[in-house]
């Protein structure tokens, strides 16, 4: 089935797309491929039932960017942070509290737009970017952010489950609400996650294996939340939940873009369906009823005000 089912009560929220990046300006590896077309992303999005949309921010020019993104919809808002891949950054600056200062300064003056402090966190995949001590530094600087601002926190963890767990139980009396994105763990991992009071983030790379599915079902329904985290993380047909999409969308290559369909090997935020889709049949819940709770956990979380 091509597009979005006759789901007229159904709400989707992405907390986690990455529309700064330059594929959505048609640029892939530096080289333009095809004309822009963030506005046919985004207009594909509404289309599919998702009413707003959280882009997320990497380092400080990005959460510029990421606002300015945002400023063009009233469906779209923004993170603000720095990445524990681009903590570096904060390392080879001159002033790595005026850098933090900055970040601060954008979110109290765009308190309309910006939700969350993220992506912040340990990502020990990639250590060729960052090594682990600068990354805990920074990690732990940013979190005074957090309960500075009282923003919620959009967190990242890749194969740093110990130290991220541990700094996150030694900050806990200042932590405020937050989310573990693209979560990839075990069990025992969401279960520590848990036990600090956060939500669980899932998107397609949540859900490559069946080790990654049945950690998938031992999470809470009231602590689920969905993303794309577009434009990676598709739900690959090499993936063991591949078999539970319902819904699929055309696509093409990049070289023969058509406004009118998705780039192959390009995430969107439309597809956050997939998801739900997935998630519904691996935890044997009503879709219905999956995507109201994912909905109203993520309203409580960065849209409160709305409730």
């Amino acid at each position: 089935m091509f597009g979005a089912r006759m789901t007229n009560l159904r709400k989707f929220i992405d907390i986690g797309a990455n529309l700064t990046d330059p594929v959505y300006q048609g640029i892939y590896h530096g080289l333009q491929k095809h004309q822009p077309d963030l506005d046919k992303v985004l207009e594909r999005s509404w289309s599919n039932n998702v009413s707003k949309i959280i882009i997320t921010a990497g380092n400080i020019e990005d959460s510029k960017k990421a606002l300015e993104i945002a400023r063009t919809d009233e469906r779209l808002y923004s993170t603000v942070g720095c990445h524990p891949t681009r903590c570096q950054e904060l390392e080879e600056c001159s002033d790595p509290e005026e850098y933090l200062k900055s970040l601060s300064d954008l979110a109290l003056n765009n308190k309309d737009k910006i939700v969350a402090i993220g992506e912040i966190g340990l990502d020990y995949d990639r250590l060729q970017f960052c090594p682990k001590d600068i990354q805990k530094k920074y990690f732990e600087m940013q979190l005074s952010l957090c309960s500075t601002l009282k923003l919620p926190m959009f967190l990242h963890c890749r194969n740093a489950s110990d130290d991220f767990v541990r700094i996150l139980r030694k900050h806990k009396d200042k932590l405020t609400a937050g989310v573990v994105h693209s979560f990839d763990g075990n069990p025992e991992d969401a279960n520590s996650i848990l036990q600090l009071g956060l939500y669980i983030g899932v998107n397609g790379c949540s859900l490559k294996t069946e080790e990654n599915l049945f950690a998938v079902t031992t999470i809470p329904s009231d602590r689920l939340m969905i993303e794309t985290d577009c434009p990676w993380c598709e739900i690959r047909p090499s993936h063991v939940s591949a078999k539970d999409v319902i819904t699929h969308f055309p696509g093409v290559k990049k070289e023969k873009w058509q406004a009118d369909k998705m780039v192959r090997g390009r995430n969107e935020p439309c597809t956050i369906v997939q998801i739900l889709e997935v998630l519904a049949r691996i935890r044997d819940e009503e879709e219905e009823y999956l995507c109201n709770q994912i909905y109203k956990n993520t309203m409580k979380l960065f849209f409160p005000y709305e409730l």
